[in-house]
């Protein structure tokens, strides 16, 4: 094994796994980050942005508590001292992932890396000082950044991007959303939250294209109902300034529209990290979404692996730790594969949506369906939390009675679809979970009810089959 043992590039999620891993399995890792540790994910991503989203759910709440006998009187919301802790509790997480890289034996490089060969890289310190390092083997975790959008406009520096959503000091009084993605929908919930004025602008026919559409149906509505306008179909052809605001112009078949706000933000589309790293030069394939890979997380020169978001796969951080411990196991000398049969995504708006495995359009593509739900409106624990919102639905294959999705919207989610995701990796079927006792009164047992309703048998609701 080199002094280097394997080189991981980047730090964030896929990257300090894939290190962790190369250590627990008694190898050499040395780590080159240029930022921070953690990534997008813990500085600037998931973390963040659940913790604000989590502090004004609280907010929330409170408001609402005169429902549960609670009087509050005038409640507020200092938005300084909630973006203050949220650094707080970054910087915490941060530095516990130092901690941990430490434990492991990882050395950790500030700088960057330019890949010239397998066995030679250049690694350039934060200080300019530059040296070549010839690692047994690479793992490129480079991570995503925002796409932008190139259109007129589209690249004033006052435009915010997911970064400078998480930042606001001030909560503006409009703000136009250009994307209605998971991040548009998220920091949409967020700011509206604040009595900001929200328009979400997306692309696609629908809100969240990629998730289950009856869920989404659910959220869609909420956000409606909280006063929040959602334009879909719309392409967007100009931003321009207009005074203290900003005009945003877009076509949607039925002619064209233009929004004026205070503020805009453009929440669509990232891109992977890979200028500047050598790819060119080494042979390493790379596609319209990022560095190729196969089930190894190998690319297409041997010895070099790439795992997370520079990949264009499914840009989660629990995929970037999973893609980066198999990264780090077939580096070492292993053989494993990775597995996307059951990932979990979850959105974490008001109300939550969850889902894993096939949507309700992809199966019934390729399958011959039958499908199981049950309402929160029928819940106990639901009706006890104030929140009846939603439902959970099961996707089987009508055949063999395999679970090919479950898709949730409602109140806890992000919690629920654990077990679903556990139920499709163990190919289940909803006579297992129907067998499984589920605790009362709990949010759960919508699962357990919506496998009974697949053959009509549910308890606490009425069957429509």
């Amino acid at each position: 094994m080199s002094e280097t043992g394997v080189l991981i590039i980047g730090g964030g999620p896929a990257g300090y796994v894939a290190a962790l891993r190369v250590s627990q399995l008694g190898g050499r890792a040395t780590l080159v980050e240029e930022n921070k540790l953690g990534g997008v994910c813990l500085n600037c991503g998931c973390i963040p942005t659940k913790f604000l989203l989590h502090g004004i759910e609280l907010y929330h709440n409170v408001t609402g508590a005169e429902q549960y006998g609670i009087k509050t009187g005038n409640v507020s919301i200092n938005i300084s001292k909630l973006q203050s802790e949220k650094c707080n509790v970054v910087n915490k997480l941060v530095s516990g992932v130092d901690a941990l890289l430490s434990a492991g034996r990882v050395k950790v490089i500030y700088g960057r890396a330019k890949i010239n060969s397998p066995d030679n890289v250049e690694i350039t310190d934060r200080s300019g000082e530059t040296q070549t390092v010839q690692p047994d083997s690479i793992i490129i975790a480079t991570g995503a950044r925002a796409a932008g959008l190139p259109i007129p406009g589209g690249e004033m520096p006052d435009i915010l991007d997911y970064k400078g959503l998480l930042e606001l000091e001030n909560v503006p009084e409009s703000i136009i959303m250009i994307g209605g993605g998971v991040i548009g929908v998220e920091m949409a919930t967020f700011l509206n939250r604040l009595n900001c004025r929200v328009s979400i602008v997306e692309m696609m026919p629908r809100i969240l294209p990629a998730n289950d559409a009856e869920t989404v149906r659910v959220l869609d509505d909420a956000m409606k109902k909280d006063g929040m306008d959602i334009y879909c179909g719309a392409m967007v052809e100009k931003i321009k300034d207009s005074g203290k605001n900003k005009k945003v112009t877009f076509s949607n078949g039925k002619g064209t529209t233009t929004l004026e706000a205070e503020k805009v933000a453009v929440t669509a589309g990232m891109k992977p990290n890979i200028e500047g790293t050598g790819l060119d030069e080494c042979g390493v394939e790379v596609n319209k979404d990022g560095i190729k890979v196969n089930e190894r997380m190998q690319t297409s020169v041997p010895d070099i692996y790439a795992a997370g978001d520079v990949t264009g796969g499914i840009m989660l951080a629990h995929v970037a730790f999973a893609e980066g411990k198999k990264a780090a196991e077939n580096a070492m000398g292993k053989v494993t594969f990775m597995d996307y049969q059951a990932v979990p995504q979850c959105i974490y708006t008001s109300p939550e949506l969850a889902g894993v495995g096939l949507t309700e359009e992809e199966a019934e593509k390729h399958y011959q369906i039958e499908t199981g739900r049950f309402p929160f409106e029928a819940s106990g624990m639901a009706a006890i939390l104030g929140d009846t919102r939603g439902f959970v639905k099961i996707i089987t294959e009508k055949k063999y009675d395999r679970i090919l999705g479950v898709h949730i919207a409602g109140p806890s989610a992000s919690h629920l679809i654990s077990e679903a995701a556990l139920a499709i990796k163990m190919e289940l079927t909803p006579q297992e979970i129907i067998e499984t006792i589920h605790s009362h009164p709990s949010l759960s047992e919508a699962l357990w009810e919506a496998s009974l309703d697949i053959s009509g048998e549910t308890i606490h609701f009425p069957s429509s089959k």
